[in-house]
């Protein structure tokens, strides 16, 4: 391995994603991460690389190149069959250390929050997590910024030739969006929520066009503090948000009858093939439970249809949802936000409301 110095800028070059498998099935984060990296790779006139690690799992490279990976860096040994913290990070960075690339990415999942910050300490490097937005043109970042945020665009100075990975993410619970640049080191690291990039279509092409690259890297148990004994699954019922087709959501307007309000939003829900979702004030309350939360804090959607149930709009809300492709609101403020973003918008009462949707959606598919 020849010298590293994490701060000569100009010996770092290509996008990587940590593509996360897990026994051999690969996790849906890593297709939204390959698509996005695809287009800061294609800013940078870069490789986009996918970093695949794993036991036996080279067959899972084409499918990366199909969503558009140029080459698949693939790191095997019986040793990385499972997840540990110690391999994973000891192999990742000396390959790093070896190939140098600029920018690093990995999804936001509990194997991802646990895996970058260690990788970039050990690199000595910057990491900014949980991100909702990425760019490396500066004139596509002050677009994203003159629809996502309240500045005055027109009095900042801006460097239109900088080149740098602008990372944004929520700050101070949500309150606020924070861009973060990591200017001296390399590579910038960033985590990045599943739901949040959208996967691009298949490309069977690509996918037979990708390269797979087998970096020699040393990996040995006395590297590995941990064993894995064996991989349980929970047998508890977790709601698929982001991959929900009809997602049906409450707010703060069901505080008077929380019972009543979730049961209309799960009716909704089970009479739509959905699933019930809630804004912030929801979870933190205690009225349902963490894995349904839409918003900047919680999940970012992208379902059919969106019903809001009593939610005012907040920012932090809307950012998680306005992207679907249908939203209905239910609020009886006339002025409220979520109403900006509705494509219908019904000012009344849920608790009337809702049952009257219930019903004209049961004759309408009696009448089919």
């Amino acid at each position: 391995m020849g010298t590293y110095n994490n701060m000569d800028l100009d010996a770092f070059k290509n996008v990587w994603v940590f593509c996360e498998q897990r026994q051999g099935v690969m996790m849906n984060t890593s297709y939204e991460l390959i698509s996005e990296g695809r287009k800061l790779a294609d800013a940078l006139g870069v490789k986009l690389c996918g970093l695949l690690l794993g036991d036996n799992v080279e067959g899972l490279a084409a499918e990366l190149g199909g969503y558009g990976a140029d080459e698949v860096v693939l790191c095997e040994s019986p040793l990385l069959k499972n997840y540990t913290t110690g391999a994973y990070t000891k192999v990742i960075t000396d390959v790093v250390k070896e190939i140098k690339p600029e920018i690093m990415l990995f999804g936001a999942s509990n194997i991802g929050r646990d895996l970058a910050p260690r990788c970039a300490a050990r690199l000595h490097t910057g990491l900014c997590a949980d991100c909702t937005h990425l760019d490396i043109d500066v004139a596509q970042y002050i677009e994203f910024l003159k629809e996502n945020s309240t500045l005055d665009i027109e009095k900042q100075k801006w460097n239109m030739e900088d080149r740098n990975l602008k990372m944004t993410r929520p700050a101070f619970g949500g309150h606020l969006m924070a861009t973060i640049i990591c200017p001296r080191f390399r590579p910038a690291m960033a985590t990045v929520r599943p739901g949040v990039m959208k996967k691009a279509a298949f490309d069977q092409a690509k996918a037979d066009a990708v390269q797979i690259v087998r970096p020699a890297f040393e990996l040995a148990e006395s590297d590995i503090a941990t064993t894995v004994l064996s991989v349980e699954k929970a047998a508890r019922e977790i709601v698929d948000l982001i991959g929900a087709d009809v997602i049906v959501s409450v707010g703060r307007g069901i505080a008077n009858d929380i019972e009543g309000g979730i049961k209309i939003a799960q009716d909704l829900a089970d009479e739509l093939g959905g699933v019930v979702g809630g804004s912030r004030v929801t979870i933190d309350s205690g009225w349902l439970p963490s894995d349904r939360q839409v918003g900047q804090t919680g999940k970012t959607v992208h379902p059919k249809i969106y019903i809001a149930l009593g939610i005012s709009g907040a920012i932090q809300h809307k950012v998680g949802m306005q992207d679907s492709e249908c939203i209905i609101a239910v609020n009886k403020n006339s002025a409220a936000p979520i109403f900006e973003v509705a494509d219908y918008g019904i000012c009344g009462d849920l608790y009337k409301v809702g049952p009257m949707l219930l019903e004209a959606i049961k004759a309408a598919k009696a009448a089919k």
